[in-house]
This record gives structure tokens, C-alpha cells and sequence, in this order.
């Protein structure tokens, strides 16, 4: 493989690595969020902003890390004829199946710049009684979907010199 994909491979699986680790300690933000709900709930009145924040923080550790997850090849995987292949033959199957993702993720990410910049132009708000702004979870995903697209890019190339019998 040429030199330059070789760097943009490491480069993308070095930035998912560090966002994907990054966005593994946003679980126990939104637990705590929740614990601190479930108290105000019980001693106290309770706080309108809690149930809306664990969503968005639940939001930006499953997109923020999407890519760190491929990365892994962590995802689920419907396994009736992948495991009888020869490695060879699992290297083109993932390069097509990637490349219908690349796809996905392109019209994903098109969708995801619009409403952030809907949000951001008109101030877009929840619909909630917090009714917070919408544009920073919409930033948040956009750059997730980006980065799995990233991810799937560099994925596709690593499925690519696979079935050539080369190592990224």
C-alpha cells in the first residue's frame, strides 16, 4: 500500500483510539447524572435538566465511540458463513460490506451537517420544560458519524491490503 495511506490508516486508528478511550469515562458521567437524579427525586425537588443530559451524554459515547469500536472490530457480526472463510475471502467480504457503509455513513454525515447548521443559525431548542440548545449534542454527533466514517475509510483500506496478503 502507498506510503500516504499507510499514514492517514495510523493516523485516523491513533485519533479514534484517543476519542474512543476519551468517551469510555462518559458512562460514569451519566450515572452520575442519574444518581444525582434519583436523590434530588427522593430528597428534594427534583432537577428538570438530568433526564435530557444522560441522553445527550449516552448520545456522545455511542457516536464518539463508534469509531474506536470498529477499530476493535467490536461491532456485532452476523456470523452464518464468516467463520468457514478463508481469511482471504473475510477480507473481500469486509471490503464490500464496508464500502455499503461508507455509503451510509456519507448520507449520514450530509444530514448531520444540516441540522447542526439549522440549530446553529436559528438557535434551535429542545422541546423539553429545560429546553437547552440543540447545537452542541448536534456538533457532537456530526463529528462522531465523521469519525466513524473516518474509521470505515481507513477499515476498508486495512480489508483491501488483506486480501492482497499485505499487513497495515
Amino acid at each position: 500500500m502507498p506510503k500516504a495511506i499507510r499514514l492517514f490508516v495510523r493516523g485516523v486508528d491513533a485519533m479514534n483510539r484517543v476519542i474512543g478511550r476519551f468517551a469510555m469515562y462518559l458512562i460514569f458521567a451519566m450515572l452520575a447524572v442519574l444518581l444525582y437524579s434519583s436523590i434530588s427525586k427522593t430528597f428534594a425537588d427534583p432537577a428538570i435538566w438530568t433526564l435530557e443530559t444522560a441522553q445527550f451524554l449516552m448520545v456522545a459515547y455511542f457516536l464518539l465511540g463508534g469509531g474506536y469500536s470498529m477499530q476493535l472490530d467490536a461491532h456485532v457480526r452476523m456470523d452464518l458463513f464468516y467463520s468457514r472463510w478463508s481469511p482471504r475471502t473475510s477480507a473481500i467480504m469486509d471490503a464490500i460490506t464496508v464500502g455499503f457503509l461508507i455509503f451510509y455513513l456519507i448520507f449520514l454525515l450530509y444530514g448531520g451537517i444540516s441540522s447542526t447548521q439549522y440549530a446553529l443559525q436559528y438557535g434551535e431548542t429542545s422541546y423539553s420544560a429545560w429546553s437547552p440548545y440543540m447545537a452542541p449534542i448536534k456538533i457532537i454527533m456530526t463529528l462522531g458519524v465523521a469519525l466513524m466514517l473516518l474509521q470505515t475509510i481507513a477499515t476498508f483500506f486495512k480489508d483491501i491490503a488483506a486480501a492482497r496478503g499485505e499487513t497495515l
